[in-house]
């Protein structure tokens, strides 16, 4: 079957038509950013929206501009004070300057983690277990400066590191569930001494009163005997005080 060439014409026409249509014509998501090389030189970044470029002489780079969390593998690293641990940890980052991200680096995000994975060995071999344990925000804050510190130049900002599991050795956990009761040990003795030590002071105010104000002596005298009545017993105990019978003594010693 032959088609006439008018018909042949119109076909090719339409074909390079929807050709030039499919890609000349972009649609950039409101959080895309379009990196466009006409004929290898960089033009301003296009986007979000409708984007028309010149088909064979532009070519588009779409740049997402979300936050991306990346997970850093977990890294066999020795501590300060020679404790081997296995630390992971999640970097978040956003592009900031989609034409550094693509210029000034080959893949951006294969960067950021190869920086993330040395940055987490580096911080933590510099760090002693405790503090690694207790003060995880700092460890924290000093990942997130470093690692932005270096990824600055690309155009990427981190806006958080957190290390997320710490896995120690079975030894090590043995070791510090035994330092964590003796600790435990240590707060209930100093407790209970500090509650002696207040008892002992409140009984050396109480018998200064007594001694100053001898109707005090006598009023507590009576609520003795009181509480001991109350008891129903049989025999009771009536002690008295030297005063009274002072008197009797020294007569008959005479």
């Amino acid at each position: 079957m032959i088609f006439p060439p008018q018909l042949l014409s119109i076909i090719f026409v339409a074909f390079v038509i929807i050709y030039f249509l499919t890609s000349a014509i972009k649609i950039l998501k409101e959080y895309e950013r379009g990196v466009v090389f006409r004929l290898g030189r960089i033009i301003p970044v296009k986007g979000p929206g409708l984007v028309i470029i010149w088909p064979i002489i532009d070519k588009l780079v779409r740049v997402s501009l979300r936050t991306v969390t990346m997970d850093v593998p977990a890294q066999d690293v020795i501590t300060k004070d020679n404790v081997s641990v296995k630390v992971n940890a999640v970097v978040y980052f956003r592009v900031m300057d989609p034409i550094k991200a693509i210029t000034e680096v080959e893949d951006f995000y294969f960067a950021t983690s190869q920086i993330a994975q040395t940055t987490l060995r580096s911080v933590i071999g510099q760090t002693q277990l405790d503090e690694l344990l207790s003060k995880r925000d700092k460890v924290n804050a000093e990942l997130q400066k470093i690692i932005d510190f270096q990824t600055e130049p690309w155009g990427i900002k981190v806006t958080a590191v957190e290390v997320k599991n710490v896995d120690l050795p079975q030894e090590m956990l043995r070791a510090i569930a035994r330092q964590a009761e003796a600790e435990r040990e240590r707060r209930a003795k100093i407790i209970h001494a500090d509650g002696e030590f207040q008892a002992a002071q409140k009984l050396a105010d109480a018998s200064k009163i007594l001694a100053t104000q001898p109707s005090a002596l006598q009023l507590r005298f009576l609520q003795t005997l009181t509480e001991i009545s109350s008891e129903k017993n049989s025999t009771i105990i009536f002690p008295l005080p030297l005063e009274i019978i002072e008197p009797f003594l020294k007569k008959h010693q005479e």
